[in-house]
């Protein structure tokens, strides 16, 4: 018996992947301007982005949803 596809387009990818595809895209700057988050507009990295990220729902869900708009472009 085959194993179903998943249809959730960030099935397998990783928070870290996501935030690194956005800021080779965007870069900081704009991501700062699309998510007004402090992670994103005052001494931003990636890792004291994936630390906020982690433990903050409601902006990971506006990068997750960022990423999926995202996707074609990438």
């Amino acid at each position: 018996m085959e194993k179903p596809i998943s249809n959730d387009p960030l099935h397998g990818v990783t928070l870290k992947k996501i935030l690194e595809d956005l800021v080779a895209y965007y870069g900081f700057d704009t991501l700062g301007e699309l998510i007004n988050i402090k992670c994103f507009n005052d001494n931003p990295s990636i890792k004291s982005s994936l630390t906020f990220l982690r433990k903050t729902e409601w902006a990971r869900k506006k990068v997750e949803e960022l990423y999926i708009r995202t996707l074609p472009k990438l």
